[in-house]
C-alpha cells in the first residue's frame, strides 16, 4: 500500500496535468481546472474552473498519479474505452484500443491499451497470468506502427511506476516514430 502524499509537498507553482487539468497551491487547498480522474478523490482537493499558468512538471504529476495508482477507480483509459471521452482511434480489437496521444512527443505517438485493466496497472504488477495480453500488446504496437507507416524505425515505451513518469495506471505503450529518434531515450 502506497503513502499517504501530501499534495502541497509536490508543487512548485502551477502545474499541468497532461491535457487534463491544472492544479496549482493556495491559501485554500489546489485549484483544479478541469478535473482529473485520478485527482477525483485525493484528499483535501478543490475542483474549481479556475485559470493558472502552465508547466511541465511529469514528475509531480506521475506522484499525485502514484497516490492513487490501485483505488481501483476508473482511468481516463477506461473512459476512453467506454467512448465517455473522444480519442482519434488508429487501431481497435476485442482485446485493445490504440489511439492518438493528445500531447504528442513525436510526429506519430499513439498509446495501446488493453480494453481490460485485470490488475495490470503498471508494467510492474505484471503477473503470468498476464502473458497473452502483453504479448497481445505488443502484436497491436507493431500493427499500429505498419498502419502509421513507421515500420521500418518506431520505438515502443513503457513507463513503469512514479520514477518513470507514469501518469495513468492502466498499462499502456506509448509507439513512436516519424523521425529520427535518439539515444538514449530519458
Amino acid at each position: 500500500m502506497a503513502a499517504a502524499v501530501n499534495p502541497f509537498s509536490l508543487l512548485r507553482g502551477p502545474l499541468r496535468v497532461g491535457a487534463w487539468a491544472t492544479i496549482k497551491a493556495s491559501k485554500e487547498g489546489l485549484c483544479i481546472s478541469p478535473s482529473h480522474p485520478i485527482l477525483q478523490n485525493a484528499p483535501r482537493f478543490r475542483r474549481t474552473m479556475c485559470s493558472v499558468g502552465s508547466t511541465n512538471n511529469e514528475e509531480a504529476i506521475a506522484k499525485v498519479a502514484a497516490a492513487s495508482a490501485d483505488s481501483g477507480a476508473p482511468t481516463i483509459f477506461d473512459k476512453i474505452i467506454a467512448k465517455e471521452i473522444p480519442s482519434t482511434i488508429v487501431y481497435e480489437d476485442e482485446k485493445v484500443l490504440a489511439f492518438r496521444d493528445i500531447n504528442p512527443q513525436a510526429p506519430v505517438h499513439v498509446v495501446v491499451i488493453p480494453k481490460s485493466r485485470d490488475g495490470l496497472t503498471q508494467l510492474g504488477k505484471a503477473e503470468e497470468r498476464h502473458g497473452d495480453i502483453l504479448g497481445h500488446l505488443l502484436y497491436a504496437a507493431k500493427l499500429v506502427a505498419e498502419k502509421e507507416g513507421i515500420v521500418d524505425g518506431f520505438r515502443v515505451v513503457i513507463n513503469n511506476g512514479p520514477a518513470a513518469c507514469q501518469s495513468v495506471y492502466h498499462i499502456h505503450l506509448h509507439v513512436l516514430g516519424g523521425r529520427q529518434l535518439k539515444w538514449p531515450p530519458g
